[in-house]
Order: C-alpha cells, then structure tokens, then sequence
C-alpha cells in the first residue's frame, strides 16, 4: 500500500514538471532556503524519540494561478536524533536471540539520518507580504543506527506539512508544523518505523 502511495506521489510531481514546460510559458523561478526544526514522537507506549535537523531548500515555481501558486521543492536535511525502546515486549520472544535484542534496543541510541526530500507546495497567497501553503514530500533516507523499529541503512521519509510565510523583500520568512513518517516499505527486517510531529523555522531567497 505505502508503495503505491510512493509511485502515485513520484508519478503526480512527474506529471507536474513536464506541464511546467508545454504548453505555457512561465518565467523561471527559483528560490533557496534553510530550515532548522525540531520534532517528538506522536503519544505512545513502546519508545521515545526527539530529533533536531537542518535543511538546505531548493524552490521552484511550476505555476502562478490568479489564487494559488505550484513550487517543487529539493530539500536535501541531515537529521540527528535520540531514541530508546520503552516497552520491551516489543521485541517478540519468535526473534532469533530476542533477550540479547531487548537489552540492546532498551538502551538510549543517538541516530543520524541523511534525507532526500522531494516535495509539492501549493501555495495561497493572502496579501503582498503573508502566504499560507500545504506541503507533501517523500525521499530515500540512510540512517546509521539499528533499532527495534527501523533497520540501520535505506528507508524513506513521508512528511506533509502546512505553512505560513512572511515575505520582507528579498527574504521570505517561514514557521511550518509537519508530521513525518519513516519506514523502509518492507526491505528491511524491522519496517514499523518512526511518526513524529515536527516544527520548522526557515528563510528563503530568490536566486
């Protein structure tokens, strides 16, 4: 089910940059940002989870509508992050030397991602300075730890997002909660991956 998501996702933005160049004609535009965010695990039982990261941000405007505008956005973010299992149980007593496993995984572990985020902005302006915007991006993700939730190596990441934005010519400034989901869609052992709730604060500038 996540994959098709995935491809549905892939296919949309695809579908969206070839219509960028034919039939009509948009001036280009680009922009580049950087964002600092931080984040914590949605309300559960079994672990604990805070990150912090940081994002360089490549804007670029598909479409401006007399209401809306369409931005594809490049957001590659180096995420660092601190976890520990809570509820043991987890790890089923079927694994292969699942109390060595317990006894690891209940152990605070610092983990660092690499992310690749592609995303969709849709954008409504609301006056010459202020804008509101929803934002969809998924990307591959290395993660250099194992846990109990998400194998060490490839995985994605799914963020949505809405935003709020404060332009002060040339700078636009931005604040924007999301909630992210990673998980390796299945190629790995351990997929039941991580959902946190994040909030990020940004700049941006036209190139």
């Amino acid at each position: 089910m996540r994959s098709r998501i995935t491809r549905t996702f892939f296919f949309i933005l695809l579908l969206l940059s070839w219509n960028s160049f034919y039939p009509q004609k948009v001036k280009p535009e680009w922009k580049l940002g950087f964002n600092y965010g931080i984040g914590h695990e949605i309300k559960n039982s079994d672990y604990t989870f805070t990150n912090q990261y940081y994002k360089v941000q490549l804007y670029y405007l598909i479409k401006r509508s007399k209401h809306f505008e369409f931005e594809l956005l490049l957001q590659p973010e180096l995420n660092f992050a601190t976890h520990q299992l809570l509820n043991f149980y987890f790890v089923t007593p079927d694994e292969p030397n699942y109390e060595a496993k317990r006894a690891e995984f209940t152990k605070l572990k610092n983990i660092r991602d690499c992310v690749l985020g592609i995303g969709f902005l849709i954008r409504k302006p609301l006056s010459k300075c202020f804008s509101i915007y929803a934002l969809g991006s998924v990307g591959p993700l290395i993660t250099d730890t194992q846990t109990e939730r998400l194998s060490k190596g490839f995985a994605f990441s799914d963020v949505v997002s809405l935003g709020l934005s404060l332009k002060t010519n040339p700078i636009t400034f931005d604040i924007r909660p999301s909630i992210r989901h990673t998980s390796n869609l299945g190629f790995q052992s351990s997929n039941a991956g991580f959902n946190t709730y994040n909030i990020e604060f940004g700049f941006s500038f036209p190139l």
